[in-house]
């Protein structure tokens, strides 16, 4: 078996794109994402206060790590349902790169929060993540509970209760500010643990291990030092749109080498049509729809992602 021949690393920075890579001399595999137009433009289809966009976009961020697992087809969505000003957060992320989200969250309440933190925003409740993988009609749910966790911090639960594995979650959301404007960024990096070697496989870290397992634990040394590492990244790295992917990581790791795969382009995207929308108007009852209809004699509906109004004739969905 050969080996891959290496390359300089490029000092292109282009967003919108998921970097798989891995770091084989300490077992390591891991996907960074870094977004622009397409966050801000699922941050800018409705008016959202900063702090409530800034958490939108740390969970498509989160969204883009999580679902590019899945190669060419399948769905992942990533879900909050919380008790906080921002009861609600919804992701969609369809294979292999489209991504759609919105937030709903009680203005009043949000003006009485003077802490920005995501913890205050989301309060308690739970985080569901569910892949829906289309070519065997497969459907996966984990879900955590939120108890003034970040999403980050989520995510760590989610890695050690449902997956056990070793894992390390960095979100970034940044607001770039140019003569042309504002706009909005996010990036991610997701690192994880999974050894190949026999040698390596002793036991795995504290909390990532199973509820049976031993007491006595102790961390790999591959492990902590990725960590360590990994935990050297900066937010405004993640998100400085002058920096290229494979800088970032090559930054991180090329005392142990690292190895990029090819990246995977993401874009903003809804599902939604007029067609959609028409069959569900059709399957409510008569009654249901002419409680739908406004003072202008026809029916509106305006769709949570992307905020696109459409206007239909009672008669038409009749």
């Amino acid at each position: 078996m050969t080996e891959s021949p290496s390359r300089p690393v490029s000092a292109e920075a282009r967003d919108d794109r998921v970097t798989p890579f891995a770091v084989e001399a300490l077992d390591l595999r891991g996907r960074l994402v870094r977004l622009g137009p397409t966050v801000d433009a699922i941050l800018t289809h409705y008016d959202y206060p900063p702090q409530v966009a800034r958490l939108l976009g740390e969970a498509v961020a989160l969204a883009a790590l999580l679902g590019s697992i899945l190669e060419s087809h399948g769905r992942f969505q990533l879900q909050t349902r919380s008790d906080g000003p921002v009861d609600m957060l919804v992701v969609d992320y369809d294979a292999p790169g489209k991504l759609r989200g919105f937030a709903r969250f009680d203005a009043a309440r949000l003006a009485e929060v003077t802490d920005p933190a995501p913890a205050a925003l989301l309060g308690r409740g739970h985080l569901a993540l569910t892949i829906e993988r289309e070519e065997d009609a497969a459907r996966y749910q984990g879900v955590v509970p939120l108890e003034g966790e970040s999403l980050a911090e989520a995510a760590h639960m989610y890695f050690r209760q449902s997956e056990q594995i070793p894992s390390f979650v960095r979100l970034a959301v940044g607001e770039l500010v140019t003569p042309q404007g504002r706009s909005w960024r996010a990036g991610g990096l997701l690192l994880q643990y999974l050894p190949v070697a026999g040698a390596r496989i002793r036991e795995l870290p504290p909390g990532d291990a199973p509820e049976d397992a031993g007491a006595e634990t102790e961390e790999d040394d591959a492990w902590l030092e990725g960590q360590a590492l990994a935990g050297t990244i900066e937010d405004h790295e993640l998100v400085d749109p002058s920096l290229s992917g494979e800088r970032l990581l090559f930054r991180l790791f090329h005392e142990r080498g690292v190895k990029v795969f090819n990246e995977r382009p993401l874009v903003e995207f809804c599902r939604c049509s007029t067609e959609r929308i028409e069959r569900l108007l059709k399957s409510f009852s008569p009654e249901e729809r002419a409680d739908m209809v406004g003072d202008d004699g026809r029916i509106g509906v305006t769709c949570e992602f992307c905020a696109t109004f459409r206007s239909f004739d009672p008669a038409d969905v009749a």
